[in-house]
């Protein structure tokens, strides 16, 4: 296949912008839209530039491509979907219909954290018991979690409103529902300087249950969860309710300051734009804490202070021929370096690590792990692109550590499984190098090789 000439290249962009276009001029996507501008000129961003000038509009159709659950019927998928089969005739067993448990385990759902807006995910297992000599088409069952985790959530409500509907829409002789949510935690811009081995997400367990499954002693439990271990789901403590109150790192990640009128009053239009009742209990506090969250990534032109280190460039040229030859055997390295970030196409949150290698004669970091540390979080705590920090990383350590540099930038993104793509535990890596690594195959190989096997942002 041929390169595509500059035109016909852009040509073909502008052709898969358009594809993308359902929500465009739609009065709720306009009003997002003005809503993010809003936030953008509160970070202190330019709403034009390259990069965020259609971040707006890419915003909108993400939140309401998430939130698309509040125009769908659980009716109008579980409609026509139940079947007549012939239970058991005489003899003994569960129900009517084929008798047992019908399970669906491991559908990946993604939903919209009420508390805070940011995404969440979900590992969702569905059982029912068949009942009246009917099943309902197990791909139903799936649509119909979507319905509820395609609206704002907390796990627990999100539980028990696929169980209810499920219970209504088929009228089983119980339903059960059991989801492993996975929510990024977000330290602010202070407290992750200060803490550098902060987690990287908030798990919990939220499970319903209707009919049979009503008594969480019963055995019919017992046999759902001993199939859902048997396929490598253990699931511990998954009985007790637990408090959504304690779920969402939001509600204990550090002061919040004072509040911009302007910001909280933008998200408070997002919410209604997405059909929600920005009054509602669960959602008074949202916007304030969206806003908190969203502030640690503000556009400031503060200087970097590399506490107090000065230290002029060094120079590997240098080198002699004889120390250039010796290169790989001085390679050292700074692995798993963690950092939050925010994506500045979709304002959505990236996390992962950082590996730095660079070359020392005496095999010692000059300025030591926090100092480096502290250079990734600088960098993470703004609107960014994963390739663009990887090279601002590599720049600037290389003024400290030497010229010879590569970077590995490992992260999750949330936009990967919150836009209708759901790559669930995809990972994208990105590196730089500078110096020497740009030259030698030799030390980039020896570098990888020494990188940890599992470096999944989050682990």
């Amino acid at each position: 296949m041929g390169a595509l000439d500059e035109g016909h290249y852009h040509a073909e962009i502008e052709n898969e912008v358009n594809l993308e276009l359902g929500f465009e001029g739609q009065p709720e996507t306009l009003a997002i839209e003005d809503a993010v501008r809003v936030l953008l000129q509160s970070l202190g961003e330019d709403i034009n530039r390259e990069g965020i000038k259609k971040t707006p509009f890419r915003v909108a159709k993400a939140l309401r491509e998430g939130t698309r659950g509040y125009k769908q019927k659980v009716n109008d998928i579980v409609h026509g979907a139940l079947f007549p089969e012939a239970g058991l005739e005489g003899g003994s067993g569960q129900a009517g219909g084929v008798g047992g448990l019908v399970i669906v385990r491991d559908l990946d759902l993604f939903s919209y954290c009420e508390s805070c807006l940011l995404p969440f995910q979900v590992k969702c297992h569905v059982s029912y018991v068949p009942s009246g000599k009917r099943v309902v088409g197990l791909s139903k069952l799936s649509r119909v979690a979507d319905i509820f985790a395609k609206r704002l959530q907390s796990p627990q409500r999100l539980a028990d409103d696929v169980c209810t509907a499920l219970q209504h829409g088929i009228k089983p002789t119980g339903v059960a529902v059991v989801l492993q949510c996975m929510h990024i935690h977000f330290p602010n811009f202070e407290s992750a300087f200060l803490d550098s081995t902060s987690q990287g997400s908030v798990k919990m367990i939220a499970t319903s249950g209707s009919g049979v499954f009503e008594d969480r002693d019963a055995d019919v439990w017992t046999d759902f969860l001993s199939l859902l271990k048997f396929r490598g789901t253990s699931i511990d403590n998954a009985h007790p309710r637990p408090s959504d109150q304690s779920w969402c790192p939001s509600q204990s990640c550090g002061r919040s300051g004072q509040a911009n009128s302007a910001m909280t009053n933008a998200v408070f239009s997002i919410l209604k734009s997405l059909g929600e009742d920005p009054l509602r209990e669960e959602l008074v506090g949202t916007p304030s804490r969206f806003v908190k969250w969203f502030m640690n990534f503000q556009n400031s032109n503060l200087e970097m202070k590399l506490n107090g280190f000065v230290r002029s460039r060094i120079d590997t040229r240098s080198l002699s021929q004889g120390q250039v030859g010796n290169f790989k055997d001085g390679i050292c390295s700074e692995l798993n370096l963690l950092f939050w970030s925010q994506c500045e196409h979709h304002l959505l949150p990236f996390q992962g690590v950082v590996h730095i290698g660079y070359h020392s004669l005496d095999g010692a970091n000059p300025v030591g792990r926090p100092l480096v540390q502290s250079v990734v979080h600088f960098y993470g705590f703004k609107l960014q692109v994963q390739e663009r920090l990887t090279r601002q990383i590599a720049e600037t350590v290389s003024s400290f550590l030497g010229e010879d540099i590569m970077v590995v930038v490992e992260a999750s993104h949330t936009c990967m499984i919150s836009r209708g793509i759901e790559k669930f535990g995809s990972n994208t890596a990105t590196f730089a190098v500078l110096g020497r690594f740009s030259t030698e195959p030799a030390a980039r190989a020896k570098f990888l090789q020494s990188l940890p096997d599992s470096c999944s942002a989050g682990k």
